[in-house]
């Protein structure tokens, strides 16, 4: 899995449209279009910023550490359900 749909996931995990996280990271939505779409190379200063806007350190850490994206997506969806649900 690209790191694109993790992005994604991670800003629509916050809340976020591609329009409000681009402003919070100083970027023009396209950027960030490109970003999740993997049409643009991510550089470490954004990846970092980027988790701490959406507060999902706890992502980056486990992708830098190799766990593989569906696992990382199903943990992100899974956390979002609890919420939701309020489990």
């Amino acid at each position: 899995m690209k790191l694109g749909a993790i992005l994604t996931a991670m800003r629509e995990r916050a809340g976020f449209s591609q329009e409000e996280l681009a402003a919070k990271l100083n970027r023009s939505r396209s950027s960030v279009t490109k970003l999740e779409n993997n049409k643009q190379t991510l550089d470490v200063t954004t990846l970092v910023q980027w988790s701490k806007e959406t507060s999902s350190q706890e992502v980056v850490v486990a992708f830098l550490c190799g766990m593989d994206g569906i696992t990382i997506m199903q943990q992100l969806f899974q956390n979002v359900m609890q919420v939701t649900v309020g489990l």
